[in-house]
């Protein structure tokens, strides 16, 4: 079984990463709570939007996230026994491929350089399952769609969801 890993929000928490900058910038602190069902930008004062927005671009954005709870064994979990692929739409943020790659190496070594998938469009991935945050990737894929979740995605509905990653025991029957 081939199984296709997002890194931002699954396993990376990019999330956290925007929540953090808004506060060294404007001085406010919003929770995982405050953005459940939506996304940082959506709710912050109209003239911090464009600021928001703009984190994702910056040089040192994906520069060492903070590596998502249980991910790291569960990963080595399904590695071990599957073939396991991260793909990450990184195209859109050209600064995140160097630390996404360094970010791999350091907290996900036993993911291989080749089973690494820096791509723009999910559409072009083939495999059995695809684990990922966002609807728009989860769409086009042709393989078991599991959505995982995060503050932004919680009222979605159409997929097979992963809360956490302990859940994956569960889905892909590792007991």
């Amino acid at each position: 079984m081939r199984i296709l890993i997002d890194m931002d929000d699954v396993i990376a928490d990019a999330e956290e990463r925007f929540l953090e900058w808004y506060e060294r910038d404007f001085g406010v602190r919003y929770t995982k709570e405050d953005v459940r069902g939506t996304k940082l930008h959506f709710i912050v004062p109209e003239e911090n939007r464009k600021a928001v927005k703009a984190y994702p671009h910056h040089p040192d954005f994906f520069r060492d996230l903070r590596v998502i709870e249980n991910s790291r064994e569960m990963v080595e979990e399904l590695h071990n026994r599957f073939e396991v692929y991260i793909a990450s739409a990184a195209m859109e943020f050209p600064y995140s491929l160097p630390h996404k790659n360094e970010w791999l190496d350091k907290n996900f070594p036993f993911i291989h350089w080749k089973r690494r998938i820096f791509c723009g469009d999910k559409s072009v991935l083939k495999g059995d399952v695809l684990i990922d945050d966002h609807d728009f990737n989860l769409s086009v894929f042709q393989g078991r769609s599991i959505m995982f979740s995060a503050a932004h995605n919680m009222n979605e509905t159409k997929y097979e969801r992963m809360n956490n990653w302990l859940e994956a025991e569960k889905l892909f029957d590792l007991k």
